[in-house]
């Protein structure tokens, strides 16, 4: 009797062996085509001329790169996508094409998911420098003010509006159910057009 008990011990640990080696390996692909994705999509990047022309990342892809994120205190830099569906924002960050296009005068709205391409929201202060590169050049804006609304009640304002850029998430950033109706949103003005309130910020 102990050695049947031994031998279905044995089966059991090693099929769990294997369950383990299946997930670790399904985890590993899921890391990998990720890295593989954001190569991708800086090529496209690269080859549309900083997004002067719509530049597939792969054949049967229905994004494009539209412009370029770059925070450098945080050392971030992401790939901005012409769109906000759920493709889009799976491979990165995605413009909201109820706003303004990215590079033009007016208020551009750009999302991502909390626990990706956007975690680093939760580490950006008042005053750090946010940079928007496109087809028309890098305009340069400093985070003015962050705040949680509620998605239900709170619509982002017409693009012609004001002219600002606002990057958009989940809340809470460690939240256990995602898709919750709070958002986490940072507002970012032009440098240019707030030079005494940012130096006052950043002397702090």
């Amino acid at each position: 009797m102990r050695e049947v008990a031994s031998g279905i011990g044995r089966r059991a640990s090693i099929v769990m062996l294997a369950l383990a080696a299946v997930f670790a390996a399904s985890a590993g692909w899921i890391h990998a085509k990720a890295a593989l994705a954001q190569v991708l999509l800086d090529r496209a990047w690269r080859e549309s001329g900083h997004g002067e022309r719509p530049v597939k990342p792969w054949p049967w892809a229905d994004i494009a790169p539209i412009a370029r994120l770059r925070v450098p205190r945080l050392d971030q830099d992401e790939i901005v996508l012409d769109g906000d569906s759920g493709q889009a924002l799976a491979f990165g960050p995605g413009w909201s094409p109820r706003s303004a296009v990215p590079g033009t005068h007016g208020l551009v709205a750009i999302s991502a998911h909390r626990d990706t391409r956007f975690a680093f929201l939760r580490e950006l202060r008042k005053g750090d420098t946010v940079q928007l590169d496109t087809a028309s050049g890098t305009r340069r804006y400093r985070v003015a003010d962050m705040r949680v609304v509620d998605s239900r009640s709170t619509r982002v304002a017409a693009a012609d509006a004001d002219d600002a850029l606002l990057l958009v998430t989940c809340y809470p950033f460690d939240a256990l159910v995602p898709g919750g109706p709070l958002r986490y949103v940072v507002r970012a003005e032009p440098e240019a057009e707030m030079p005494a309130r940012i130096a006052a910020i950043v002397a702090r």
